[in-house]
């Protein structure tokens, strides 16, 4: 699949995409003799990792950690260092638990705060409102 079908499939910038691949977080599989990008599912669900984490905070080291550990993951067939990886994986979820916890009390407080508001406009319109 070519860089604007990628594009298209799963929404994001072809400048996002050919930059994640200049840096070497989530380069294409290969290229074809004139030098246009062919991506594999895999290069597209590589993408689609990096796409769910940026919104979160994290940051291009801690995408590409966890980019090259589910890669690892994915052609590793040795048991030892299969259960090494997985270890790392669940440190990764506790991680991502933790982050979650925080995001919800940020969006309870953003709630209240929101209430608020809302609260303090309707008391002092039903101030200002003429009396009959």
């Amino acid at each position: 699949m070519q860089i604007g079908e990628v594009a298209e499939q799963i929404g994001l910038s072809l400048r996002t995409i050919r930059y994640y691949d200049e840096i070497g977080l989530a380069p294409p599989t290969a290229r074809t003799p004139g030098g246009f990008r062919l991506y594999t599912d895999e290069d597209v669900a590589r993408l689609l990792l990096v796409k769910r984490m940026k919104p979160l905070g994290y940051s291009l080291e801690e995408m590409r950690d966890l980019v090259e550990l589910m890669d690892a993951l994915a052609s590793e067939e040795r048991e030892d260092e299969r259960a090494e990886l997985l270890g790392r994986v669940e440190l990764w979820e506790q991680a991502v638990a933790e982050r979650v916890a925080a995001l919800r009390q940020q969006l309870s407080y953003a709630e209240e705060f929101s209430s608020r508001v809302a609260g303090e406009k309707e008391r002092r319109r039903a101030r200002t409102a003429p009396r009959a």
